[in-house]
């Protein structure tokens, strides 16, 4: 069972040692010994002299004597390099028969005999992928010429003796094509290890030429059905320009080669570099890619210009070749394959004769022609067959034949007979091509990859990030990670084809890019994305670091967000008031931290941040950090909150040096206006519903597929895919709702601290008693929305007030407001009130000692006013009166005189007002101390606004409070149109309170 020992001994003696062989010679044993003397110890029936001389060459056979010596011949006298340029002439030549039998052009036949391998089970790499002659390297055998013998394809250069670099198939349908380019890629797979070869393979159409070859090593790219998605065209021709720019640059930074060439002799002239193997690109259907992108010609000049010294080898393999489809890259395709054509054109096209459009219907048929004056004819090899089973070698007797015993005695040599397999003897169910692959997989280094796999599957938020875990003091976030509390998160994968990689795409707000902008057409991504920065952010930042307002104004996407401990606040397009608080109290954050920079002396944010721990930033105990409002579906703030529009314009305007970040989604990007979209440095651009409203760039949009949501393009026009908010692990889209809960479920069990500051609503009943006493001379309005502190009326400044409001809207419990007000505010000497009261509705809400009068019909309201009248015409300044005495009001003496009017709608009817007589005085009101009060119902009041009285209180700018009512009235103060409220609620407008909402201070009614 041992295996053959054989011992050469060159200029030694052993001659005194025969029991090598032992005496019979059967222990295994083979000597062979070099010298000048005729061995004498040996027994002469195993002994085989040869003697050599200048002139002979002789042979003895048994005789110690050396008497027997027989001539064999002379022997040719050549010198080293004579006889191995000798041994490369004799290496092509084989023997016809043993190939392909005796008709090669109708004979089908494997490709491994024409590899030398035998049966293609045998494959073995240790062997193949040898070390080989540089002549013999991208060199493989084809198939075989009429005579039998095989046609090989040299790829290298013409000036290493090669066919190549860049050559051309063309091939009608059914004559092979796709088999002899897959015979091809087989081929040169086996007889080249991936350090020597990487093969890119691209099929326009369909994938069935290259299936089963994206598992070799030597596959740097296999990319198929590319007719289907011409989006993968455009980021191909990214990568091979990268891959151009790649070799460029690992040659200059390696040593400043000129070619790959140079590189490869200076690695083995042992300088320490990386193999860089030569790579051929073959492009199947070439001509319906350049139908499609006929702008890809240049491409593929570049390649035919660069490819040369870069080691690039191209293969184009089409159908059918159209005139002038070639322009400027024919010079450049060194060979041409061409298969029995469509037309006698084609075949001139291709070869310059019509010799393939007379091959015949044999697939495989084909011409090659490697210059100007040769044009060989071939029959390609076939790998696509199925693998049959090994043929055994029987003798006659019938017993398979077995290990023989080796010795010098003669043996019998039995007659032996190789048995096929009969024809109904089923095959092994392999092919030729996939047993002869699946002996290379996994063989050798793995090929530099310049085709990553497209961004069809999202990432999830933990993928982006370092490993999760709970700390005590950051709650579930990335363990040590440097980047907690930094701002700067990952969002998405980005895509980046010419640098052949794929790269996370990161969010920076902690400079110029703090707001975001993300444009898509509906069902785009847009909240999903949204919910991607929340989430991001609640990871990597506690909620005393970042604090989320979200105004869900789409269809409550990013409902399931509200639950983190970092929000703050939450409303969606229903809740108009929750809307306004989020709003109001970012503005009323932004205009506190303006006033605490400017009086602690602090020049950026960036300073707060470092510092916030020294400062208590809040007089009621909220401290915040930095706030990021969420809006997403801009179009409707635009469409039923314009006050709120420019309200978060402002805060993106002004708000990023003090840490206010506004986030924002919307369909298109002419939704946004100029000064909000210029204020906004991140941009996110999604599938849009045309292209062409691109504000990156239309040609790489229309590439973003309309069936992956998330998909997008940067603003360096390089495609990225949004991560799935959720983080355990599960990438599909249909559950990305359960995944939304679990984010915020695990996040919210690991904080163990305070939640972040919520935001506060305006109660529904403000009691006027529970509200701080009102400075001298001014009356309590109610509670501001926007700071939640009370509102002051002061009549002395502004003398005159106007309110409008539908049924059981509050506009008397307003009045009894204001009454009690004015009687807390002035003694019954100072003040004297007048009441219009038609519906009996201030019965009681004004105190004797103030009530100059009540009217509760018409008749009553005529005598006061003329009495009122007749008492401020008196107090008009005449010519006598001093600037002293205008300055300070005192030409006249008596009590400031308030008229309060409700339901002024039946006070003032067509053709008759009572309180027309005061209409001169109101001009002057403030130094005659007269004060008209009006409310009146909303239904029609933008028709009434024309009435004498109401216009002249409005050029007046008196302030008002527009109180519940449909804004079909249009605007009724200022810009102001009613909106739906609810009780004792409305909108102040007033020149120095400005516009805001207001719950009126409420009292009780008097008991009737």
């Amino acid at each position: 069972d041992l295996p053959h020992l054989v011992v050469v001994v060159d200029g030694g003696n052993a001659h005194g040692e025969p029991r090598l062989i032992g005496e019979d010679g059967r222990l295994g044993v083979t000597v062979i010994e070099v010298g000048q003397e005729h061995p004498r110890t040996y027994s002469t029936e195993r002994l085989l002299s040869l003697h050599t001389a200048p002139d002979s060459l002789g042979m003895v056979v048994g005789d110690a004597t050396e008497q027997r010596l027989g001539f064999l011949g002379q022997p040719d006298v050549l010198d080293r390099g004579a006889a191995e340029a000798l041994a490369r002439m004799l290496t092509p030549l084989h023997t016809p028969a043993a190939v392909v039998g005796e008709k090669p052009m109708s004979a089908t036949f494997g490709l491994a005999g024409l590899l030398g391998i035998g049966d293609p089970r045998d494959t073995d790499t240790a062997v193949t992928w040898a070390p080989r002659a540089a002549r013999d390297r991208l060199r493989i055998p084809l198939g075989v010429n009429p005579e039998g013998r095989p046609v090989e394809l040299d790829l290298k250069e013409s000036a290493e003796g090669g066919m190549g670099p860049h050559g051309l198939v063309i091939g009608a349908t059914g004559s092979g094509k796709s088999e002899l380019l897959r015979t091809l890629v087989t081929a040169l797979a086996v007889m080249h290890s991936s350090e020597t070869l990487n093969l890119a393979l691209i099929d326009f159409k369909g994938g069935a030429t290259f299936a089963g070859m994206t598992g070799l090593p030597h596959t740097c790219a296999v990319i198929t059905n590319l007719s289907d998605d011409l989006a993968l065209v455009d980021r191909m021709a990214d990568a091979l320009n990268g891959e151009l720019l790649r070799r460029q640059e690992l040659l200059h930074a390696a040593g400043n080669y000129a070619s790959v060439r140079d590189y490869e002799k200076a690695r083995a002239d042992g300088v320490p570099l990386d193999p860089l193997p030569s790579l051929l690109v073959i492009i199947d259907e070439f001509s319906e890619l350049l139908s499609a992108r006929p702008e890809f010609i240049d491409l593929f000049v570049a390649i035919g210009r660069l490819g040369r010294s870069l080691g690039i080898h191209l293969l184009l393999a089409s159908q059918r070749l159209e005139e002038g489809r070639l322009r400027g890259l024919d010079s450049h395709l060194s060979y041409r394959v061409g298969l029995r054509t469509f037309s006698a054109a084609e075949s001139r096209a291709v070869l310059g004769v019509a010799d393939a459009y007379h091959l015949p219907p044999v697939p495989g048929s084909a011409y090659l022609k490697a210059d100007t004056d040769t044009l060989i004819r071939l029959k390609a090899a076939y790998v696509s067959g199925e693998l049959p089973p090994r043929s055994t070698v029987v003798r006659e007797d019938g017993q398979e034949l077995g290990v023989l015993p080796f010795s010098l005695a003669p043996v019998e040599i039995p007659v032996t007979t190789e048995v096929s397999p009969a024809p109904e003897t089923e095959g092994t169910g392999e092919t030729i091509i996939g047993a002869m692959l699946s002996r290379l997989e996994g063989r050798g280094p793995a090929a530099h990859q310049i085709w990553l796999p497209p961004l069809n599957e999202p990432p999830t938020l933990e993928q982006l990030l370092p490993p999760l875990g709970e700390d005590a003091a950051r709650g579930l976030c990335p363990l040590g990670w440097g980047g907690n509390g930094k701002l700067t998160i990952p969002v998405a994968l980005v895509d980046k084809p010419f640098e052949q990689r794929r790269d996370m795409l990161w969010a920076d707000f902690s400079g110029a890019g703090g707001h975001a902008l993300i444009v898509g057409a509906p069902q785009s991504g847009k909240s999903t994305l949204m919910k991607d920065i929340a989430g991001m952010l609640a990871l990597t930042h506690t909620p005393a670091e970042v604090q989320l307002f979200v105004l869900d104004m789409g269809g409550g996407a990013l409902a399931p967000i509200a639950g983190l401990p970092h929000v703050s606040g939450y409303a969606t397009r229903r809740d108009a008031q929750r809307c306004r608080r989020v709003v109001a109290e970012l503005t009323t954050l932004l205009e506190q931290r303006e006033e605490f920079f400017a009086a602690n002396g602090i020049e950026s944010i960036t300073t707060f941040r470092q510092r916030r721990a020294e400062f208590t930033e809040s007089t009621d105990g909220r401290e915040f950090g930095d706030v990021f409002l969420f809006v997403d579906n801009w179009t409707t703030i635009r469409q039923e909150y314009e006050q709120l529009e420019e309200q978060i314009t402002g805060l993106a305007a002004r708000g990023l040096g003090f840490g206010i970040h506004v986030i924002v989604s919307l369909n298109q990007w002419i939704g946004v206006r100029a000064q909000l979209r210029d204020a906004i440095g991140t941009r996110f651009e999604l599938r849009l519903g045309d292209p062409m409203d691109s504000s990156i760039d239309r040609k790489v949009a229309v590439n973003v597929p309309a069936d992956r949501p998330g998909r997008g393009i940067t603003a360096e026009k390089l495609h990225f895919l949004a991560a799935l908010p959720r983080i355990d692990g599960d990438q599909r889209p249909d559950t990305i709702g359960a995944g939304g809960v679990d984010l915020v479920r695990r996040i919210s069990e690991a904080w163990k601290g305070p939640r972040a500051p919520q935001v506060r609503l305006l109660p529904p009943e403000v009691p006027l008693d529970g509200l701080p006493a009102a400075p001298s001379r001014q009356v309590t309005l109610g509670i501001a929305e926007s700071t939640l502190r009370p509102v002051y009326l002061d009549f002395a400044a502004d003398p005159h007030f106007v309110a409008f409001g539908d049924v059981e809207s509050g506009k008397s419990s307003l009045l009894r407001a204001l009454a009690h007000g004015i009687t807390s505010a002035y003694t019954p000497e100072e003040a004297a009130i007048i009441v219009a009261d038609y519906r009996r509705g201030l019965l009681g809400a004004v105190s004797e000692p103030h009530l100059l009068g009540y009217a509760g019909a018409e008749g009553k309201l005529t005598d006061l006013i003329a009495e009122c009248a007749t008492a401020m015409r008196n107090r008009l300044p005449g010519p006598s009166v001093t600037p002293e005495q205008l300055r300070n009001r005192s030409w006249w003496r008596g009590p400031e005189l308030f008229v309060l009017v409700d339901d002024y709608e039946l006070v003032a009817t067509v053709g008759r007002n009572p309180l027309q007589p005061l209409l001169e005085f109101l001009p002057q009101a403030r130094d005659i101390g007269l004060h008209l009060i009006i409310v009146r119902g909303s239904g029609g009041a933008g028709r009434a606004l024309f009435e004498p009285v109401l216009q002249r209180l409005r050029e007046l700018g008196s302030p008002g409070l527009i109180m519940s009512g449909t804004k079909d009235e249009g605007a009724l103060l200022a810009d102001v149109k009613p909106s739906p409220q609810p009780p004792g609620r409305g909108t102040l407008v007033s020149r120095r309170h400005g516009t805001g909402l207001v719950q009126v201070a409420w009292t009780k009614p008097a008991e009737s």
